[in-house]
């Protein structure tokens, strides 16, 4: 069996996913690197730790989780972010079990998607996704408001339903923590 060094990965691994986030034809802008990707990090880490998941897959999901959006494909980037994950960790000589793990948390992180998730690693990361969007407002808003064009009415209409679906799909131990952002954007949009 062959030995692989874990932080080296990790660190080739944050250098591909920053640089993609960095390209012109990224259309969430290298923002999405700082407000989102980097937050998701965050979150998902204090989530594997509470939750005693398994550290490296939930770290490698949250750098990799969007990388299908980054790269051009929003609508399904949950699909096509779980193949190019495992594109790359496979050139890194990252073990297949693994991957196959990465590629389920990405595959089962969306709320608008139902799919199950069948590890605590893959709730950890959904769980994260969902936090970092009652963290950082202003970036969500942008995205519905400018990015995708929307009106008023339409615009906060996906808020509300985005949001209500990002909350139904935490854990519970991830509701503790985003009880309260929760409860305060709810009273914004009454």
């Amino acid at each position: 069996m062959q030995k692989y060094n874990y932080k080296e990965i990790l660190g080739k691994v944050k250098k591909i996913v920053e640089k993609e986030c960095k390209k012109d034809s990224n259309i969430y802008g290298y923002d999405a690197w700082n407000h989102h990707i980097l937050r998701v990090v965050k979150i998902a880490k204090k989530l594997a730790k509470r939750l005693k998941a398994d550290k490296e897959i939930v770290e490698l999901s949250a750098y990799l989780h969007d990388i299908g959006g980054i790269m051009g494909d929003p609508k399904n980037h949950h699909i096509s972010g779980a193949e190019t994950a495992e594109k790359i960790l496979k050139k890194f000589k990252y073990p297949d079990k693994k991957i196959e793990q990465i590629k389920h948390c990405i595959f089962s992180h969306r709320a608008s998607q139902n799919i199950k998730r069948k590890t605590i690693e893959a709730e950890c990361l959904a769980s994260a996704d969902a936090i970092s969007h009652f963290d950082d407002l202003p970036s969500i808003f942008y995205l519905v408001f400018v990015r995708n064009k929307l009106g008023i009415e339409d615009g906060t209409e996906r808020l509300k339903n985005k949001l209500k679906r990002d909350w139904k799909k935490l854990i519970p131990e991830a509701k503790k923590i985003a009880k309260k952002k929760y409860e305060a954007i709810k009273l914004i949009f009454k």
